[in-house]
């Protein structure tokens, strides 16, 4: 039986650039005294990004854990410590 490949990283390397990317604005805002509702704002993109990347990981991760059908107690604490972050 074939075993499933990793699950690609690029949809999170993605969600991450664009949190740094927000993160690089937020800097330029507060360096350029920009109004505060304009960096909350800039803020709450940072973790919404952040928030998307780490739920997009984890879920890739236990989908390739189930479809590898390995329940061994090693991969089934594996999923339940993942889950924790979900």
């Amino acid at each position: 039986m074939r075993q499933p490949k990793n699950p690609s990283p690029q949809p999170v390397i993605n969600r991450l650039r664009r949190a740094h990317g927000h993160l690089n604005a937020i800097i330029a805002m507060l360096s350029e005294d920009r109004p505060s509702t304009n960096i909350a704002q800039q803020l709450r993109a940072v973790e919404a990004a952040l928030a998307t990347a780490k739920q997009e990981f984890v879920h890739a991760h236990m989908q390739h854990c189930i479809e590898q059908r390995d329940m061994s107690g090693g991969a089934l604490r594996e999923l339940q410590q993942l889950a924790k972050f979900l």
